[in-house]
């Protein structure tokens, strides 16, 4: 199924190992559990629907048709299978994780593509031909006790209003012909009640066992994940002894070396403020300069741990400032309705500096446009440029360590640039917004 959906331009997906995770809440009534049953039973068709279309359009794919038919019921059938853990987490009072590789890239061929590598898809697909048989079977169990439970009940009043003869019946021990041995259905209807007050919790958690043997994470997923996780915290420590460093490579031949300067100075000044005024006065101005270099160093270090822009005008404002003093004419927008944390922020700064500097140094574009958005879970920066194209992370452009510093917020960035442009990298963080705010749109050239 890979080979069909060879991609046309070069892409980079940043796996993460964020879990989307279905936490019980409450037990579940026996009643509940039959809803339950009914509600299992309506989306047996959906489901068998998306099941049978996404069989269909597999080898079709490989002729290059029926990619619209995949991209449409592959994610439909997603949903429905969240909804299936959601009902399994309830039941069996227990916490499921969600399977799938997260972040995609965009563009049918190359999404379908990535599609085919996730095994949780497959399992998806085989998940959906059990619930539309066995599962389905086990969901009709306690609805059909629950009818039977009632008809029982109601079947004196059905004799009654019916002509005699409709429903004579024999019902084992008795035989049901007139209206008076009518009620010995309400015997039955005992039976059929133990027979659901017993039968339904079972019934209910062998579906849901079922569902989760298809529908969670393998052990190698979950062992993949553990790897993931370990690299980036790696990734992040390193990262921030790398900081570290630096900062102390500033400091050291930045601000520390014109301090040392000023002291000597100051103090060659004390020596001549007798003997030589003037002298001394010369010293004291070349000390002043020094001072002001000094902070200036101090500035340009702290501004590299957290520029003041950020803190005072906040990401929005802030990469508007970087595409305002950008060399190639970009346009900017942005609709958040608050404010990320800290580091979030930070991190989603330094990333689009990274990527508009990239524009600059190896792009020969002639527009470019930064975009930041929040769709309720992610905060998303894409920034694009009309330039020649054929990025790639690997080849050393600064895209990598984009990568690296997201990964440590269990953060993606995808790169779509084909030879011969356009350039659209997608840069994403989970996050949480503060307090609602109106952020407004704007554009600049």
């Amino acid at each position: 199924m890979s080979t069909m959906t060879d991609a046309a331009g070069a892409a980079m997906s940043t796996p993460t190992a964020r879990p989307e995770p279905y936490a019980p809440r409450r037990q579940t009534s026996r009643l509940g559990l039959t809803g339950l049953a009914l509600v299992y039973l309506v989306l047996g068709l959906p489901t068998m629907v998306a099941g049978l279309a996404i069989t269909i359009a597999i080898p079709l794919g490989a002729l290059g048709i029926g990619l619209a038919v995949l991209a449409a019921f592959v994610p439909f059938l997603r949903q429905l299978a969240n909804v299936h853990r959601y009902f399994a987490s309830q039941v069996l009072r227990t916490t499921v994780l969600s399977p799938y590789r997260e972040r995609e890239s965009r563009g049918v061929k190359v999404v379908v593509r990535d599609w085919a590598k996730d095994p949780a898809r497959w399992r998806d697909l085989g998940w959906a031909y059990a619930s539309t048989t066995i599962g389905w079977i086990l969901s009709l169990i306690p609805v059909v006790l629950l009818l039977g439970v009632v008809w029982f009940v109601i079947f004196p009043f059905i004799y009654w209003v019916t002509p005699r003869g409709v429903f004579d019946m024999e019902l084992g021990l008795f035989r049901i012909d007139d209206q008076t041995s009518s009620f010995a259905a309400w015997v039955m209807s005992g039976g059929v009640a133990l027979a659901w007050w017993v039968l339904t919790p079972p019934v209910s958690r062998l579906r849901a066992r079922m569902d989760l043997a298809l529908l969670s994470p393998t052990r190698s997923e979950l062992e993949r994940r553990l790897e993931e996780v370990s690299a980036s915290r790696t990734e992040t420590i390193d990262h921030s002894a790398a900081e570290l460093r630096r900062i102390e490579r500033d400091l050291h031949d930045g601000a520390q070396a014109r301090l040392v300067s000023l002291g000597m100075s100051l103090g060659l000044a004390e020596q001549l403020m007798r003997t030589d005024p003037e002298a001394a006065a010369r010293l004291i101005e070349e000390a002043r300069a020094t001072t002001t270099s000094a902070l200036g160093d101090l500035r340009s270090v702290v501004r590299g741990i957290h520029p003041p822009v950020l803190a005072d005008r906040g990401l929005v404002g802030a990469a508007q400032a970087l595409a305002l003093d950008l060399a190639v004419p970009t346009s900017f927008s942005a609709v958040l309705p608050g404010r990320a944390p800290e580091p979030v922020e930070s991190a989603m700064y330094f990333a689009v500096a990274e990527a508009l500097a990239n524009v600059v140094k190896h792009a020969d574009a002639s527009a470019a446009s930064v975009d930041l958005s929040y769709d309720g879970e992610r905060l998303r920066a894409v920034v694009a440029d009309n330039g020649v194209g054929g990025a790639d992370p690997a080849e050393g452009t600064g895209l990598a360590g984009v990568s690296r510093r997201l990964a440590a917020f269990d953060g993606t960035m995808v790169v779509e640039s084909p030879t011969g442009g356009p350039t659209v990298v997608t840069m994403e963080l989970p996050c949480v917004l503060s307090l609602p705010k109106t952020s407004p749109s704007s554009g600049t050239d």
